[in-house]
This record gives structure tokens, sequence and C-alpha cells, in this order.
């Protein structure tokens, strides 16, 4: 099982941070968005690592280097806790570039050399978890009882015409039975949303390739739903309502949520909150 990170997005709700900064690189306190993800596959027992990336985000790649010149410092000055925060992962980590922003679908196919034909966990940065089983691996468990794609699932008790929403049949092991996009209020066939998280098999890179070879530039976007389609239609797609607590990074406010969230797991961080809150 490999993991796949698309990363290769502007970032455009950031500006002027994400000017010269990777969005996926915007810190919760101390570490980055995306060494969550990062650290998700590897509790998960995913060791390759692919991460989608465009033009102007090489500072990812530093980021997941090592860095020799700090090593040497704190090694001389015996600073052993700082040399464990910036010691390399024990993962196998590649970058490869997207060479043109056309989708979703294309991040994913640039990637699809790299698997040697295996299955895949794909995140989405804007996404994470926070929870005691990391969500991939929750995925992975899923996919070894059927052997099916997998989707993350996430209930909504509101309104769900912004998102892709999933039918299920929990009579079949979960099941997905359709996936609509931003359905109209009323007409949607579920509250369980898809989030960007996925478990991806063979197949599924198969039948997204096949999507890709009738694709115009003038149709717009290429999405991984192209890929998704069809596995649905035949049966070879489930759902993980999954445990656990999600957080959507994807605009300034759900990014604040997220600091905020880690910020109060960690006692000297809440401690700063508790006071800026009784000032106010």
């Amino acid at each position: 099982m490999k993991g796949i990170i698309v990363a290769a997005g502007y970032g455009t709700r950031f500006l002027p941070a994400t000017k010269t900064l990777a969005k996926e690189m915007l810190p919760l306190i101390d570490k980055p968005a995306i060494a969550f993800i990062v650290e998700e596959f590897i509790n998960s027992g995913i060791n390759d690592i692919i991460i989608v990336t465009s033009r102007r985000k090489k500072v990812m790649d530093d980021y997941f280097d090592s860095e020799a010149e700090l090593e040497a410092i704190f090694s001389r000055e015996g600073a052993g806790k700082k040399l464990d925060k910036i010691k390399p992962y024990k993962a196998n980590i590649c970058f490869v570039r997207q060479q043109q922003s056309i989708g979703s679908g294309d991040a994913l196919l640039t990637a699809m050399p790299w698997l040697g034909g295996d299955s895949a966990v794909v995140a989405y940065p804007d996404d994470l978890h926070f929870g005691e089983v990391p969500l991939a691996k929750q995925l992975i468990q899923q996919h070894n009882k059927t052997g099916r794609s997998v989707c993350a699932a996430m209930h909504v008790p509101g309104d769900v015409s912004r998102y892709g929403v999933l039918g299920i049949d929990v009579t079949k092991d979960n099941l997905v039975t359709a996936l609509v996009e931003k359905p109209a209020v009323g007409t949607e066939p579920s509250h369980e949303v898809s989030i960007g998280r996925y478990l991806f098999t063979a197949e599924y890179f198969k039948e997204l390739e096949a999507a890709f070879k009738n694709y115009k530039p003038s149709d717009g976007e290429f999405y991984h739903v192209y890929g998704l389609t069809p596995l649905i239609k035949a049966g070879k797609v489930d759902a993980v309502s999954f445990t656990g607590k999600r957080l959507d990074t994807g605009e300034p406010e759900g990014y604040l949520e997220a600091v905020l969230y880690y910020a109060i797991q960690q006692p000297n961080y809440k401690a700063v909150i508790d006071k800026v809150i009784n000032k106010n």
C-alpha cells in the first residue's frame, strides 16, 4: 500500500501568504499542515509516499530532506531535543510535479507510474484528521475486508448541497451505491458526504486513465471522480464512517479552527489561549 498527497494547488484563499509559501507548509503552531498527513500515513503502515506538487513548491522537498547544517550545530551543542524535531521521517518520500493545472484526476495520473500497480491511500491536505486510529488505517482496514476502493464518509446533519454526497448500502459492508456532487436540497441520497481521503485500487487508476483518453481541455478540470464513477456502478467502492475529528483547512476560518484545536490539546499552548480569552 502506497500513499499519495495531492499538493499542487495554488492556495489562493490564503493570499498574500501563499504568494511565496506553499499552502501545505502553513503551520499549526510548530508543524506544517502536510506533516500531519505524512505522519498519518506512517502511523497507518504506509512507508512509500508520493507527493504531487507544482512549480514554486520546492520548499516541501527541502522540509522532508535532511538539514545538514542544523544537524551539525545541534550535535555540537548536544541539543538532542532539537535534533529530534528536525530529523527526516522514516519513510520513502518522493515528489512528482504536475506539469499542468487541469485537476485532481490529472494529479493522480502523474503519480500513477510510481505505484507499480499497488493500491494507494490518497489524501488532499486540506483535510486533517485527529484521532486514536489514523484515518488512512481505517480505510485500509475496510479495504482488507472487501478488496474494494474506499471513500471516507462524514455525517453532515444539515444542508449538504455543497458536498459530494454518498448513497450507502449498510447491508452490504457499506457499499457505495451513488455519488452525487452538490445535490439540490431534498434530492440528496443521504447525509454522508465524501471528504478528502480515499483508498484507490489499481483498477481505479486504470479507469481514470481510460477516462483521460476522452478528455479535452475545453471540458474544464479533469477530476478524480471520473475514475470513481465506473467503480461505483460496478459495485466496487465502500464507504467508511470514520472515527476521530476531521478539520478542513481549505479556508482561513477552518485553518484557524485547526490551529486552535491543535493548540488546546497541549497544556502550554492552551494556557496562552486561556490567557488571551480571559483578557478579552
